[in-house]
């Protein structure tokens, strides 16, 4: 009867699959998802909270005035003046109010006004139609100049009640508006990049911790290699926020059709009338989708690597906060990049690893050129690569130090002797 071999242990990457649905199916059906869906919401709803009572106190506010301060005669001229030329500018010309009715030839205390608190006054207008008089602090004298001497010209009836038509002609767009329109794209998209990438990075730390204190880890660096536990768990953790991204995105996609929004909210989310990128808007999501996933594993992996060394939440905390910080400076370096095109600064900015990914959305965003994306994406993946070996490597030699520690040879000797010692005075005495 022939004797049968065992099966081959795994590969690198069917262990690292297996790991990777180990980790994403106990994720994904657990109360923590839930709660990760969550999260996002608060600051939305922070930001919804504070924008509201911003608008509401500008409201409260009211629109600058400016305050008239003249004989009856030249008010009531002014106050019909006002009337036809607001109808016709709107809110280009100013609101006036009557404060009081000055006598032909005296003054008026203008400064007392305006240094009221309790007042939506800005400026005041006093002395006659033919020489106004208008007081305010410098910057409200630039504003309302030309709208007083419009209104009193108006009033003394030297300007028509109704002003003529004007031709215009319309361009699509310019070169200076289609770069600065990139630009805006640009940076919007560095940004959504950052904030997705450090808002769910850091969940690949609790739950290595969470293994360690549990000996999970332990139990399957003894069948599994380290490599592939590494790489299973960032795979996993890169689906589960692949997962909530598209899902808060269906939400907000689908809260903003059946709202079937106007103004300019509107117009925000139409895309067709966003500044486009460079590559156009289904490979500049595509990219995006690409260079999260590389900017996740790559700062998924340091991570990794800080927790197999820390045995707290604490330790973790302070021990992954340099990073943290790093990273937001490298984004504000990618940033100041995106505005140096083809300089030897934005290429040290997509050939650094950790920033190479803010630097190329810019790129898609700025440039049609397809092709550096390749090979960017390439020299991420080599770098995603050599991180996880590094933290695999660096958590066999720190951590998996099962057993009895080593005995040193000194004390070893020590310990023999006094061991042969005991023994030959027990035959003594048994002689």
């Amino acid at each position: 009867m022939s004797e049968q071999t065992p099966k081959s242990r795994l590969s690198l990457l069917a262990a690292a699959a297996v790991i990777a649905r180990r980790d994403f199916t106990a994720i994904l059906f657990s109360r923590v998802f839930f709660f990760f869906l969550l999260g996002p919401l608060f600051p939305i709803i922070v930001g919804a909270l504070a924008g509201g009572i911003g608008s509401s106190l500008d409201s409260s506010a009211g629109e600058p005035e400016i305050a008239i301060a003249m004989s009856a005669s030249d008010e009531a001229r002014l106050f019909a003046a006002h009337k036809s030329l607001r109808a016709q500018l709107g809110p280009a010309m100013p609101q006036i109010r009557e404060v009081a009715q000055v006598p032909e030839g005296e003054t008026y205390d203008a400064r007392a006004l305006l240094a009221r608190r309790d007042s939506n006054i800005a400026a005041v207008l006093s002395g006659t139609l033919e020489h106004p008089v208008l007081t305010a602090p410098e910057s409200r004298l630039t504003a309302f100049r030309g709208s007083v001497a419009l209104l009193a010209a108006t009033a003394l009836g030297k300007s028509p009640q109704a002003f003529p038509p004007v031709a215009t002609q319309v361009v699509a767009t310019s070169g200076a508006s289609a770069k600065r329109a990139r630009l805006a794209t640009a940076q919007a998209g560095q940004t959504l990049l950052f904030l997705l990438i450090m808002l769910l990075a850091g969940m690949v730390l609790s739950n290595l911790v969470e293994e360690k204190a549990n000996k999970i880890i332990e139990i399957l660096a003894a069948a599994i290699p380290m490599d592939s536990v590494f790489m299973g768990k960032l795979f996993a953790m890169l689906g589960v926020s692949l997962v909530g991204i598209a899902l808060w995105g269906t939400v907000i996609g689908s809260l903003v059709t059946l709202a079937d929004m106007q103004g300019p909210v509107a117009s925000f989310v139409d895309l067709s009338k966003l500044p486009e990128p460079g590559v156009g808007w289904p490979l500049f999501f595509l990219f995006g989708v690409i260079y999260f996933s590389m900017g996740y594993l790559l700062l998924g992996s340091i991570f990794l690597a800080i927790g197999s060394l820390a045995t707290t939440v604490r330790e973790v905390q302070t021990m992954s906060m340099p990073v943290t910080m790093s990273q937001v400076l490298l984004f504000f370096f990618a940033s100041y990049a995106m505005g140096k095109p083809g300089e030897p600064v934005e290429l040290l900015a997509i050939a650094f690893p950790l920033s190479s990914p803010f630097a190329m959305l810019a790129r898609a965003a700025l440039d049609d050129a397809v092709l550096p994306h390749v090979f960017a994406v390439l020299w991420q993946a080599l770098w995603v690569y050599i991180a996880v070996r590094l933290g695999a490597r660096l958590f066999r030699k720190r951590v998996m130090k099962s057993g009895p520690q080593p005995v040193k040879r000194k004390k070893r000797f020590a310990l023999l002797r006094r061991s042969a010692l005991e023994t030959a005075d027990g035959l003594a005495r048994n002689m």
